[in-house]
């Protein structure tokens, strides 16, 4: 079960890079993910979870200007695999399986930048603009990442 919840991590961070680590860094700092005497004990600090949150709602507010680079670019498809990473990973820490939850939150960056570019392009086609496609892909990464972190609680 960790090993979906932390693949599943990774897509969020595939769809919304900044709001993974947000999500797991105030499931940290609320207690539901037990971390403290880990390595990732440091998502649990207050600082993170200011700085992560910051970045979440600028990248919320960045992604509706017509000038947001593709996900694809490679700067940004490889931070997307980063955060995918680490939350994969912190999400591993709190049940013990570290490496396996990092794989898996790399394959889930993958698939949920891939496959969200994809879903992202299909719906602004079928709204005929990009705005609200990105409020849909909003409310979706917000509610499940927020739902994963619960659920390892």
């Amino acid at each position: 079960m960790l090993y979906l919840l932390a693949l599943l991590i990774g897509v969020i961070a595939g769809l919304r890079a900044m709001t993974a680590p947000a999500a797991v860094a105030w499931g940290a700092y609320l207690g539901w993910l037990p971390v403290a005497g880990t390595w990732a004990s440091f998502m649990g600090h207050w600082a993170a979870v200011g700085i992560f949150t910051i970045l979440a709602i600028v990248e919320l507010i960045t992604d509706q200007l017509p000038s947001t680079p593709s996900r694809k670019v490679p700067q940004q498809f490889g931070a997307r695999i980063v955060l995918g990473a680490l939350t994969g990973a912190v999400i591993g820490a709190a049940g013990g399986a570290t490496v396996i939850c990092l794989i898996a939150g790399i394959i889930g960056a993958v698939i949920g930048t891939l496959g969200g570019a994809e879903v992202r392009g299909r719906l602004a086609a079928a709204f005929g603009k990009d705005l609200p496609a990105a409020l849909i892909e909003d409310v979706v990464a917000i509610v499940g990442a927020l739902l994963i972190v619960a659920a390892v609680a």
